[in-house]
């Protein structure tokens, strides 16, 4: 499959709005695979704060829910949207629900997990895995379900992304 230029790649919003990856060109995106019934949710919290934190820098948490992982993501987009809301207080743009691997993984899936660092090679492999996308569009940083958003690691990438 020939390499595609992640700004290329069409998105749906949760609203159901088209937009593509471009959208976020010269911005630090936070790529993170979601689901409303995982034990990694309460990490929306902390993506919520991380958004909060750094958007007047340039960065941008993007929520791609996903039902491929013990179908933890089940409800609409409607649904997904108002627990998101409710619990949380996220106002960080989500997609609508996504295959993020296998025969009908989305395009921008197919690029992320092209990035290999460490313990992630490869395809993702459970909610919450996190990938940081710096303002050229290049995947700069990986991260486990098991790293909190917040983790001083995660920040000091996304710091780091933001002043290149």
């Amino acid at each position: 499959m020939p390499q595609q230029n992640l700004h290329d790649i069409p998105l749906t919003m949760i609203d159901g709005t088209e937009r593509t990856f471009g959208d976020f060109e010269g911005k630090t995106v936070l790529v993170v695979n979601v689901a409303s019934q995982c034990g990694f949710t309460p990490q929306y919290a902390a993506l919520e704060s991380l958004y909060r934190t750094y958007a007047d820098q340039g960065l941008v948490v993007l929520g791609v829910p996903s039902n491929q992982f013990m179908a933890q993501e089940p409800g609409t987009e409607e649904d997904i949207q108002a627990f998101c809301s409710m619990n949380f207080g996220v106002t960080f743009p989500l997609t609508t629900k996504t295959d993020v691997r296998g025969r009908n993984q989305h395009p921008l899936y197919a690029e992320l997990t092209r990035f290999r660092t460490g313990l992630l090679p490869g395809f993702v492999k459970w909610n919450f895995e996190k990938f940081l996308v710096n303002d050229a569009g290049s995947v700069v940083a990986r991260f486990p379900p098991t790293v909190e958003p917040d983790a001083p690691e995660v920040v000091a990438e996304i710091e780091k992304a933001l002043q290149s």
